[in-house]
């Protein structure tokens, strides 16, 4: 599926496309020229969307202590180098959320590019359909700095990708980077998923 990703991964997206389904696949353009958190961290090569169906239905989201006002967004979290996608997936789950849940379906992969060369993505992100199965809602990792969840719809993710892409350009130290640029990136995948569930 990406020949850029070493052979180990590759051999397991094949795996979960055979079990979870196909994705939809886009490559983003993200025209930038600046990086930011999570793009600039050099301990992952990409992240895993947890989109966590509760037991009512509805699609949990959250938002962190620093985000500008309103900037709810699916759960992410970062695949170090060496590790298993579906490995990242449940370990981010827990530390996140502390919700037990199955997987249900693969629904997208992101892949991102800074600039309009034809040099290997910058950033990869996984997205799968998750449903929680118990657990209580809670973040065992405090350094995350989770304000608050919040339930939406699915039909919500695309309003909540357009107000992630149209946050404004001040600088922040907590991801060293603009937040416009940082929206920009976030939305993708929220897109993605809406297209998804649809």
């Amino acid at each position: 599926m990406f020949p850029t990703l070493p052979q180990a991964i590759q051999d397991e997206l094949a795996q979960l496309v055979q079990r979870y389904g196909q994705p939809i696949v886009q490559s983003a353009e993200l025209h930038i020229h600046e990086s930011f958190d999570p793009l600039s961290k050099r301990d992952r090569y990409g992240e895993v969307c947890m989109v966590i169906r509760r037991k009512n239905g509805r699609l949990l989201t959250m938002i962190k202590s620093f985000y500008p006002q309103g900037a709810y967004r699916l759960p992410t979290g970062g695949i170090n180098h060496g590790e298993y996608i579906f490995d990242a997936l449940l370990r981010e789950t827990q530390e996140e959320t502390g919700l037990q849940v199955e997987v249900r379906r693969f629904l997208a992969v992101a892949t991102y590019h800074l600039d309009n060369t034809h040099r290997a993505p910058a950033f990869y992100t996984f997205a799968f359909l998750l449903d929680e199965l118990g657990g209580t809602l809670s973040v065992e990792d405090e350094d995350e700095q989770v304000a608050d969840f919040r339930e939406i719809s699915p039909e919500e993710l695309e309003p909540l990708a357009e107000h992630l892409e149209h946050l404004g350009a001040q600088y922040s130290e907590e991801i060293e980077g603009r937040w416009i640029y940082w929206g920009r990136f976030r939305a993708v995948i929220h897109r993605l998923v809406w297209q998804a569930l649809k």
